[in-house]
């Protein structure tokens, strides 16, 4: 009996409860479209996640001062592993995998952590090579918390609620708004050359985030999931008139971009460290939403214990998947919420969809020319869009909030989370002359507002237990 037949039998048995939503699947999950169906629908799912996995390592690039050779092999590097690690997802092997049409892509969660522990190698004399050692040995050891913690998931729901959840993924999106305001001036070059904020690169920037809001409320729906890229094309057209576009990056390049294991090396920093135990178990909540949806608009179980094994797999399989990434010299990978978007407009949930998802996503991140493009993008025009997929990330986390209800004690576990993130942020020079533990913990709004969260959500009595309480105490004193 093959895998997909066993599958089906087990939801019958198994099939808890299931899920009422709108969409109607032409393809369901176990189903095989024909080629040419499957390979246009591949391509959709690879055009609405496309910017997402290839901004983070041009964020990060940029930032840490590498040469635009280094960050086209890295961009190249995030596609290549986002398709072996959406293989893996969606293929399954074993316990690892969910066996979902699940696409992965490079994590915007770590962004901040990412940038600041590689600005602090640069910043006590390191190299940005150097930086990228640090980043990748912090990176590989700690997708073993997120492996481990896939084996005990059951026992976090309790303290990881989708109050919790849902500030930390706000905090993320409203933390990460100051990059994208950033590139949409100019950037760090601007900074340096005098140019920052020039009525030039605002007007470019301008007319790219315009132009993405315009197409993203259009009647057409292909025009709506092809917005950002839509918005980026029309940025590096006008760029290109201007005379804005750098082509010495492209002699440059090779014709293909070789994996080189372990590239840049690896170090460990135990300071550096902390603050990614959280972030790993930050998107492993992330990744249970995500899958969790995915199986609801392809008319699977959301609950019962295949969906938890499939969980549970789709976790175990982003951890492993993070230790390729930084194996592969890139950062760690997430289940990506896009595709799902993608499935309830074609009415395509088969996951063998996944496997032609994957191969593409492999086959570019081998081109050069696919990442020496991007990273020819001038900042104002990457600022225009990453703005909006920022404050896209916020309003994900104001979604997931929503879903409960806020009562005074979720109210407090939301604004204390809130200011102390994001205050962090606001006023770094709060760190200086602390100890460097100290810093590396608290410095990132992620990890200062997830623990806030965290702890607050696990501290603070429930409205339950206070009523229990009360009841308590009074009939003590009635005897």
């Amino acid at each position: 009996m093959t895998e997909s037949n066993t599958e089906l039998l087990l939801e019958d048995v198994e099939a808890g409860e299931q899920p009422h939503v709108a969409a109607k699947l032409i393809y369901g999950l176990n189903d095989r479209p024909p080629v040419g169906e499957a390979i246009f629908v591949a391509f959709q799912h690879v055009l609405a996640a496309f910017v997402g996995i290839i901004t983070p390592p041009l964020i990060i690039g940029t930032n840490l001062g590498l040469s635009p050779t280094e960050i086209s092999y890295i961009v190249s590097m995030s596609l290549f592993v986002s398709g072996i690690s959406t293989f893996l997802q969606v293929k399954k092997f074993g316990p690892v995998g969910s066996g979902l049409l699940s696409l992965q892509g490079t994590s915007f969660a770590f962004l901040g952590s990412i940038v600041g522990v590689g600005t602090a190698v640069i910043d006590g004399g390191g190299t940005p090579q150097a930086a990228l050692a640090r980043i990748f040995g912090v990176c590989f050891f700690g997708a073993f918390v997120q492996i481990i913690f896939s084996r005990f998931l059951h026992l976090a729901q309790k303290i990881i609620t989708p109050i919790v959840s849902g500030t930390v993924v706000m905090i993320i999106g409203l933390s990460l708004i100051k990059t994208g305001i950033i590139s949409m001036a100019g950037g760090i070059a601007a900074q340096k050359n005098g140019t920052f904020a020039s009525p030039q690169n605002l007007a470019l920037s301008g007319l790219v985030l315009g132009t993405i809001v315009i197409f993203s409320v259009s009647g057409n729906r292909f025009l709506r999931m092809g917005a950002i890229a839509i918005g980026l094309i029309v940025g590096y057209i006008v760029s290109l008139i201007l005379g804005l576009i750098d082509f010495n990056i492209f002699s440059k390049l090779p014709l293909v971009s070789v994996p080189m294991p372990f590239r840049y090396g690896m170090s460990f920093d135990f300071a550096s460290f902390i603050p990614f135990i959280f972030l790993y178990i930050l998107t492993s909540i992330e990744t249970i939403g995500d899958l969790t949806a995915t199986s609801a608009i392809t008319k699977q179980p959301v609950s019962g214990s295949l969906y938890m094994r499939r969980i549970k797999g789709g976790i175990l399989g982003d951890g492993i998947n993070c230790l390729v990434a930084a194996g592969f010299n890139t950062f760690p990978v997430t289940t990506f919420s896009q595709n799902n978007g993608v499935i309830q407009m074609t009415g395509v949930g088969s996951r063998y969809v996944g496997f032609f998802i994957a191969g593409i996503l492999a086959c570019l991140g081998l081109l050069p020319i696919v990442g020496g493009l991007f990273q020819s993008l001038p900042q104002p025009v990457l600022g225009g869009a990453t703005v909006v997929m920022f404050g896209a990330i916020a309003v994900a986390g104001i979604d997931i909030i929503s879903s409960v209800e806020i009562d005074r004690r979720a109210l407090i576990i939301i604004a204390v989370s809130l200011s102390l993130g994001l205050g962090v942020v606001y006023v770094p020079e709060v760190f200086e002359g602390k100890p460097a533990l100290f810093t590396n913990i608290f410095s990132s709004a992620t990890s200062t507002g997830g623990l806030a969260a965290v702890l607050l959500n696990w501290l603070l009595p429930r409205p339950n237990e206070v009523e229990s309480r009360k009841s308590k105490v009074a009939s003590e004193q009635e005897v």
